[in-house]
């Protein structure tokens, strides 16, 4: 709808300041002519917006210029408070407060005001883990900090081999994935990801950087996700397993396995998992207990045996 588009361009330019008709264009999948003919009309409407021509011009809006929420649709509201209420923001200090969902209300029209506590009744999204340690670290602050203003820190972190390591790093984002921190981080002119709970000293230093001007966020942390996940789940494996122990998986392993096969005579089905080691594969076998048998690889079938004569040896011995 046209209403939908002009507002759209509204909320671009008072964002994004000035842009060319062209980027609008594309922006919105219409025509550079239907653009123009968009400006035309906010206009007549005595919206303050204006264009440039000749190098370096476009169309911008008027600085003192600011919208309304009163273009926004149920849908939209609704997607605001859900987000509002997620518990990892408080940790980052961007979580909204009752006074926060005050001013929400009283920008909103009327006929709309109600949407807001209706969702807020109905609908939380809580990212956390029941067991998760939510203590803050004492170098929490200075992380966020450099993070926003873009200084560097030095830091002494711990890697995944016990190594105990001092870098200094230009940090760009935090990232939180099932509750767990991370910290994008430039250094030596490469971007790195480093899981927060490993840093064991952070120091805020004075010096600052230039973030890298082909940056951006979602897209990098997509990446990563399609990186991580080929190079963590390497062990793969099949068992043959009771179907009633679906779920179990479902709990332990959510999203790392295949779709199983049908039941056979005896309620068993066949299953392909995926995870990042072989010794996270023996313990999700032992955890599955007389429920489940390895098919392959013979390498863990051998690892199983050997583990449980372990395990006999210890208790009865």
């Amino acid at each position: 709808m046209r209403a939908d588009r002009l507002l759209t361009m509204i909320m671009l330019l008072q964002t994004r300041g000035k842009m060319t008709a062209q980027a609008l264009a594309e922006r919105l999948e219409v025509s550079r002519r239907t653009i123009l003919r968009d400006i035309d009309a906010l206009s007549a409407a005595g919206v303050p917006i204006y264009a440039d021509g000749g190098h370096g011009g476009g169309i911008a809006l008027d600085e003192s210029y600011r919208t309304t929420l009163a273009g926004l649709q149920e849908r939209e509201i609704r997607a605001l408070v859900v987000n509002a209420n997620a518990p990892l923001l408080r940790e980052v200090g961007l979580e909204a407060s009752d006074q926060t969902m005050l001013k929400l209300l009283a920008a909103l029209p009327l006929a709309q005001q109600s949407s807001v506590e209706h969702i807020r009744q109905r609908i939380l999204i809580d990212p956390t883990w029941w067991w998760r340690d939510a203590q803050s670290l004492a170098w929490w602050d200075q992380l966020q900090q450099a993070v926003h203003t873009d200084r560097c820190v030095l830091a002494v972190y711990e890697r995944h081999d016990g190594a105990v390591v001092e870098r200094t790093l230009e940090p760009y984002s935090l990232v939180a994935k099932s509750s767990i921190w991370y910290l994008i981080a430039a250094r030596a002119g490469e971007l790195r990801t480093y899981r927060v709970s490993r840093f064991r000293q952070v120091t805020l230093l004075d010096t600052s950087y230039q973030r890298r001007q082909d940056f951006d966020l979602p897209t990098h942390w997509q990446e990563q996700l399609r990186r991580f996940g080929a190079i963590q789940a390497d062990y793969s494996f099949t068992l043959r397993m009771d179907a009633d122990r679906l779920s179990f998986l479902q709990q332990i392993v959510p999203g790392r396995y295949q779709p199983p096969s049908a039941p056979d005579a005896d309620g068993w089905v066949s299953v392909r998992i995926h995870l990042e080691s072989h010794d996270l594969a023996i313990m999700l076998v032992f955890g599955l207990g007389a429920h489940a048998r390895v098919v392959e690889p013979p390498e863990l079938q051998a690892a199983i045996q050997q583990t449980a004569q372990a395990v006999l040896g210890q208790h009865l011995g």
